[in-house]
Formats: C-alpha cells, sequence, structure tokens
C-alpha cells in the first residue's frame, strides 16, 4: 500500500475517533475542507462509504467501523516503531554490526568499542572476524575493517590506524635447525605457517615489495590455521615461519622470542580503515563509533 493510502486512512481514523470533522481537523493540523477531501478521495479508492454524515454527528459506517476495528491497532503499532526509529536518531541505541581481521578487531576495534559500550549501556555491538572481503551490505554489516588499499572505491573510508608493514619471523630454535631466507623465493625451502582464506578456501600468498618491485609468493609447510593467534603460537614454539603485521609481533621481537628475517623486503602500505557504504545513514551510535575510531596523525 502507498504512502497516500497510510496517511488517508490514519485521517479517517482520527475522524471516526471525534466523530466530528471540525475537532478532527483540528488535530491533524490541516483545514476542515482539505480532511473531507481526503475522506472522500478514501472512499472513492475504496469503492465504500465509511462515514455517514449528518449537520450534527459523524459516524462510521459498517464498512468503517470494520476499518476501524481491524486497521485502528496496526496503525498505532506502526507509529509506535516510527516512534522507536525517532529514539535511534535521538539518542546512542541500537546495535552496531562490525567485521574485521583478527588482529584488527583486538588492536582498534576493541578499545574504542570497550569505551563506547561502557558510556552507552544501549549500544550494543557485534564483531565478526573474517579475513575474507566481506560484502558488507549483503551480509548485513553497518561497516567493515580492512586495509585502505583493499576497500572499492565506492566506498566510504575512514582512517583508524597508521600505515602497517609486514613481518617475516620465527622462533629462535626454529633457525637453529635450518639458515634464514636471503630473498622471497628461499621461502619456498621452508616450514611456512599458512593462514586458510574463507574465500574459496586459498591459502594467503605471502605479499613482498623491495623498491617498487612486488613479488607474491605461495609459500608451503605442515601447519595451516584460519586464525593469526594460532599461526603465532606455532611460530612461537618453533614450529615455522609466521607472515602477521609488526604490531602482531613487535613484543615477541622485543624480548627474542622470534627473530625478524626479510625485513627489506616489507614496506609500509595503507593502514586499517572502516568503510561502509556512501548512503548510508549513520545512526548517533554508529557516528560516536566512528569519531572514537578515526585516527590522527
Amino acid at each position: 500500500m502507498s504512502g497516500d493510502n497510510l496517511n488517508d486512512l490514519a485521517a479517517f481514523l482520527v475522524v471516526a475517533q471525534e466523530r466530528n470533522f471540525t475537532r478532527a481537523a483540528k488535530r491533524l493540523g490541516v483545514s476542515q475542507s482539505a480532511l473531507s477531501q481526503t475522506i472522500r478521495t478514501l472512499e472513492a479508492r475504496l469503492g465504500l462509504r465509511l462515514l455517514t454524515r449528518t449537520t450534527r454527528r459523524v459516524a462510521p459506517t459498517e464498512a468503517g467501523e470494520r476499518l476501524v476495528q481491524s486497521i485502528g491497532p496496526r496503525i498505532a503499532e506502526i507509529r509506535r516503531e516510527l516512534d522507536g526509529l525517532s529514539d535511534l536518531r535521538e539518542k546512542p541505541s541500537g546495535t552496531i554490526r562490525l567485521t574485521a581481521s583478527e588482529h584488527a578487531a583486538e588492536a582498534i576495534l576493541w578499545p574504542a568499542v570497550a569505551e563506547l559500550v561502557s558510556a552507552y549501556p544501549d549500544i550494543k555491538v557485534e564483531i565478526v572476524i573474517d579475513y575474507g572481503l566481506t560484502d558488507i551490505v549483503e551480509e548485513r554489516f553497518d561497516a567493515g575493517v580492512r586495509p585502505g588499499e583493499t576497500i572499492a572505491k565506492d566506498m566510504i573510508a575512514v582512517p583508524i590506524g597508521p600505515d602497517l608493514r609486514m613481518a617475516v619471523t620465527g622462533a629462535p630454535s626454529y633457525f637453529e635447525r635450518r639458515p634464514g631466507p636471503k630473498t622471497p623465493q628461499d621461502l619456498t625451502t621452508h616450514n611456512c605457517i599458512n593462514l586458510r582464506l574463507p574465500v574459496h578456501g586459498g591459502l594467503y600468498a605471502w605479499e613482498f615489495e623491495r623498491k617498487g618491485r612486488a613479488l607474491n609468493v605461495r609459500v608451503d609447510g605442515q601447519l595451516i590455521f584460519n586464525t593469526s593467534s594460532l599461526m603465532l603460537k606455532a611460530a612461537l614454539d618453533g614450529h615455522g615461519l609466521v607472515y602477521l603485521t609488526e604490531g602482531q609481533v613487535a613484543t615477541y621481537l622485543a624480548d627474542g622470542r622470534l627473530v625478524r628475517v626479510l625485513s627489506e623486503w616489507c614496506e609500509p602500505f595503507s593502514g586499517y580503515h572502516l568503510y561502509y557504504p556512501s548512503r548510508r545513514q549513520p545512526t548517533p551510535a554508529f557516528a560516536l563509533l566512528v569519531e572514537r575510531l578515526r585516527y590522527r596523525n
């Protein structure tokens, strides 16, 4: 049913309740003649007389009374729901659904989300860990977090962190058994810990760049995981080399539990961005989250 039909039905209900066109028009904020025309148009559209009019009173006909009983509660329910939507515009509340990689969720999203839900108890946040290029519109996410260079051009992208840099690392015990690689191609002879991507079940290719020369290497090894936390644990236990962001391994490099190789082949690239559709109308809750996440140099 069109919006005009709903408006006409709502006007009819007010007339039926007031039993008077003058009072109903005043309540609706329209002229009496305009209201009378609205009711006549509705009756013509339905092919039924809805109101009996006399010089002293207005009363619903049998068809009109049936409409009052059947649609009255529904119109009231619609109004309550619309009022609820107004509340979402006016106060920070509602649910925010986000998708991000494990590292982005832990290092960047969680600190901001923790502050947000503590300050605003009516806000709910759902974070889904995913390494694929999720279609946030189709999957009904409010936003996603990915490195800036991977985000589609039709999305709004808000920087939420500094540039990133990858690192190839392994435990000292691993390097006791074999020398470290000198070039990315040498990785094909090493036991590398792989990441399984959700898209088509493929393995993530390790990406390198040096002085403008890009190189992707398909590595092999005994272990494959779909979470970076297990990859890191396996590397710390000496089971192979791992390819993660500097932030994920910084602590272990500092205390000597991991050793870095091929650093000259790992150049900085665009950091994490929060992205969402340009046509999205942000709620107060989402706007607050964006401001908390926005990266400022």
